[in-house]
């Protein structure tokens, strides 16, 4: 099953930094839902572990990020942990910058 991955709300999430790797929250993998109903932006999203410490700064920066999309009026992020992150879900450009690619 395909999830609904809307191009502009990828592109503001590009803009959400995991502070620990320095890279985008979608090239990690971490966005698994991002849709748009109306005004309405709604994401699922996990972190790449459920221990990890910065995963409220994370949240409320995908949630400004949104909320700057032109005709975003409201904005839900929900975390997740099911399915569990996986270095698979990681963009080539992602693995290449942490020396996880050949």
């Amino acid at each position: 099953m395909t999830e609904p991955r809307d191009p502009e709300l990828l592109a503001a999430l590009e803009q959400v930094i995991d502070p620990e790797l320095g890279l985008d929250v979608v090239a990690l993998g971490l966005v698994y839902r991002a849709e748009r109903i109306g005004p309405h932006a709604r994401v699922v999203m996990t972190m790449t572990s459920p221990a990890c410490p910065l995963h409220e700064s994370i949240i409320e920066d995908a949630r400004a990020s949104l909320a700057a999309v032109p005709g975003i009026e409201r904005v839900d992020v929900e975390l997740v942990f099911e399915p569990p992150w996986a270095p698979e879900r990681m963009s080539a450009e992602a693995k290449q910058r942490l020396g996880w690619s050949a």
